[in-house]
């Protein structure tokens, strides 16, 4: 399945920074670590962000996590699927305990709500 032309991928920024909060924790992993992550948002781009497990587990709130397991390092990703086919990415961690902490749920259920008010405001550039 590849829906390359039709889904796109985008960093959720921030309405009151203008950060790009995914964007800035991805740049400061090792280049193979970027790359492998790199592979799996693009699986999930070419499958209109619908991943079953073991590669995406819902949150809640319409919130997915998208799963990347590379050597001892448990990457997950936060994301939305939204009108107009666009994937957004909200919150990004490294998790290191067996279940998802609170907070980092927190953090992209208000990324998602700043999303959700202010989307028309911020001009999203495809990833």
């Amino acid at each position: 399945m590849n829906n390359r032309s039709e889904y796109k991928v985008y960093y959720y920024r921030n309405s009151h920074t203008k950060r790009a909060p995914v964007l800035e924790y991805l740049q400061k992993l090792p280049t193979k670590d970027r790359a492998k992550i790199a592979a799996y948002v693009a699986l999930l781009r070419d499958y209109s962000g619908r991943l079953d497990e073991p590669y995406s587990h819902y949150i809640r709130s319409g919130i997915r996590e998208l799963r990347i397991d590379f050597f001892h390092n448990r990457y997950r990703i936060f994301y939305i699927t939204v009108e107009e086919k666009r994937i957004i990415l909200l919150h990004a961690f490294l998790k290191k305990t067996p279940k998802t902490p609170e907070q980092e749920i927190i953090r992209a259920l208000n990324n998602f709500e700043d999303y959700k008010i202010n989307k028309k405001l911020i001009e999203y550039e495809p990833r």
